[in-house]
């Protein structure tokens, strides 16, 4: 079978670009019962899971919406395997020594950790950006924030009550301020390279 070949699963990282609530119900129904297992069984509780599931979501609906997420295996492998990386990970910082992991849950899919290998990058490309983001000026964050979501810069300055060259100026000087401040970031050389 060909490892590049988008899997069928596909519809539920469509469903979730849609924000599609039956989808979202249903990757809940199906695959969250699985995770919450895992969690309970290895150190954790039901919030705990909970929470974990919640963030994986949201991680899997901001690239899926990015469009930067294409699904060759099952989505139960990648689902499970995300969530599972991300409770491991969040042991590993509460540093609970007495941690005893139960694997009775096995996904050897190569191609399911491949795109959590792909997804983890995504994620942490997302938070160094966030980060840099939360840096800037109130203002640039505003002119940048309206110029993602409004179709001209000419709308933008109507919004601001601002003339269209002050908008394009300040998003430029915005926008490479933000770009320094990211290139700048000791993890970013080893984000860029993937």
């Amino acid at each position: 079978m060909d490892q590049n070949k988008i899997h069928p699963d596909q519809k539920y990282i469509e469903g979730l670009a849609a924000n599609d609530s039956v989808i979202i119900e249903m990757i809940y129904k199906k695959y969250a019962p699985k995770v919450v297992l895992f969690i309970t069984n290895n150190s954790g509780d039901k919030d705990q899971a909970q929470d974990v599931i919640q963030e994986i979501m949201i991680l899997l609906f901001n690239q899926a919406k990015a469009n930067k997420l294409q699904l060759t295996c099952p989505f139960d492998a990648y689902f499970f395997l995300l969530c599972k990386r991300r409770w491991l990970n969040e042991l590993k910082k509460s540093s609970n020594k007495g941690v005893t992991i139960y694997e009775n849950v096995v996904s050897s899919n190569e191609s399911a950790h491949d795109l959590v290998a792909q997804t983890e990058e995504f994620d942490e490309k997302q938070q160094l950006f966030d980060t840099m983001f939360q840096k800037l000026g109130e203002k640039c964050q505003e002119v940048l924030k309206l110029s993602f979501t409004l179709k001209s810069m000419e709308e933008v300055a109507e919004k601001l009550n601002v003339t269209y060259g002050y908008v394009r100026k300040k998003k430029s000087l915005c926008v490479g301020q933000l770009t320094q401040w990211i290139q700048e970031a000791k993890n970013f050389k080893s984000l860029k390279n993937n």
